[in-house]
């Protein structure tokens, strides 16, 4: 299936330069290496939104302190997932009750700057990737007037393409009732099954871009069958010189074949590596780590795999660095990351490292990937499970980083960071 292109449902990302007028003070001279963003599900405020951690990470001791304008509305209710731009000037900020998508500037001293609120096409969106010029949403249910929580109905994915644009966005928000492929469609692709499934319940968990931006993969759990999926689409463009620019060549996602996959029972998070060659899903049901080799765009399982992990493993992370190999997961019923070496894929498990109470989010520092750190939604802090990898006899292993855990706010859900000094438009 292709997804094609809507106007009014476009995330108009307005241009950082002609916002920046206003001075922002900058964090230069200090030893700050990565701004870490936080999200917390907790209401707060008079309009009981979310809010947004901002931690700034000491590049000698790993040591977060938040900011001191800390925190910042997330502009919606509950806010369960983030992701920054690709040139790290920008954040998205998913709010599930609201089904928006808001983008806040990020200024050079990390404080945010909301600019623009889109609804995202479909119901109760959970999951929210960038790759590029392109950001994709994962919703729960399909946009469709019979889908509810009291009639649930199988998920989808949406694809928003980012433009350089200092125009607000359109005011009317997509909603859409099927997709249409055509330049002037509804943006979305059902997550949907054939055959003696086509009535099953698909109920997305997760979603991975390559680094390569070749491949979008989504962690699903079949409802019906107690199954765990994994879709696969390839990344391609359309052209439609008839559409005003910029939207003159708009993004597209076809199924792959053989899509989906059968990924173990109840698929928590996924990633891949640096080279785009291994795709890895946590299962939360059997607390194992699932690992395929991607060949010809396909999935085949990893010799050795599945991997022990810890119990409920919630979320999981790669190791950015193509000269190291490593693999991380947060295991959320018992409070630990489990810490893997990777070699051609397969997984060796290295130790096992407390944390605060339910991970369920994790990261590594995008500046010199020395930094780990997860998300503890019942221990209301950022875990301090952050560790070095050097080459070292202990690479890949974790420490405790100074003073940690530090406190955020109540119930955080996600995770997304910039190294300090990114370039700013």
């Amino acid at each position: 299936m292709r997804m094609k292109f809507n106007r009014s449902g476009q995330l108009l990302l307005v241009s950082a330069a002609s916002l920046m007028a206003a001075a922002l003070v900058t964090a230069c001279g200090t030893l700050t290496v990565d701004f870490v963003f936080v999200t917390s599900s907790k209401a707060a405020g008079p309009n009981n939104y979310g809010e947004v951690d901002v931690f700034e990470v000491n590049s000698e001791s790993g040591a977060m302190r938040q900011i001191p304008t800390s925190p910042f509305p997330s502009g919606g209710r509950n806010p369960v997932a983030e992701a920054v731009s690709s040139d790290s000037t920008n954040l998205y900020v998913v709010n599930h009750d609201d089904n928006t998508i808001v983008q806040f500037i990020i200024g050079n001293d990390g404080k945010l700057y909301p600019q623009n609120t889109v609804n995202t096409s479909g119901i109760y969106p959970m999951a929210v990737a960038v790759n590029g010029s392109t950001l994709y949403v994962l919703d729960t249910y399909q946009p469709l007037p019979s889908c509810s929580t009291a009639a649930p109905c199988s998920g989808s994915v949406a694809v928003y393409p980012i433009t350089a644009n200092t125009t607000t966005p359109p005011s009317e928000a997509p909603q859409p009732n099927t997709p249409i492929n055509s330049c002037n469609g509804l943006d979305y692709v059902p997550l949907t099954l054939t055959g003696n499934a086509s009535n099953d319940i698909v109920q997305p968990t997760a979603l991975n871009v390559l680094k390569s931006g070749s491949n979008l993969f989504i962690s699903a759990y079949d409802t019906t069958a107690n199954t765990g999926l994994v879709f696969g689409f390839s990344i391609g463009t359309l052209s439609c010189p008839s559409n005003p620019a910029p939207y003159q060549t708009i993004p597209t996602l076809t199924a792959l074949k053989g899509s989906p996959w059968v990924a173990g029972i109840h698929p928590s998070a996924i990633a891949s590596d640096p080279s785009s060659t291994y795709v890895y899903v946590t299962d939360s049901t059997s607390g194992d780590v699932l690992g395929y080799s991607i060949q010809s765009g396909g999935l085949t399982p990893l010799t050795g795999s599945p991997f022990p992990s810890g119990s409920q493993p919630s979320g999981i992370a790669v190791d950015p660095d193509p000269k190291y190999a490593y693999l991380y997961v947060a295991n959320s019923l018992d409070s630990t990351v489990t810490a893997y070496s990777m070699s051609s894929g397969a997984l060796t498990r290295l130790g096992s490292y407390a944390t605060g109470l339910q991970p369920v989010a994790i990261g590594i520092d995008p500046s010199t990937n020395h930094f780990l750190y997860t998300v503890n939604y019942l221990g209301n802090t950022v875990s301090g499970t952050l560790s070095g990898f050097e080459l070292s006899p202990t690479a890949g292993t974790l420490v405790n980083s100074q003073n940690s855990p530090y406190t955020a706010n109540a119930q955080p859900t996600a995770v997304a960071a910039i190294s300090h000094g990114s370039p700013q438009p």
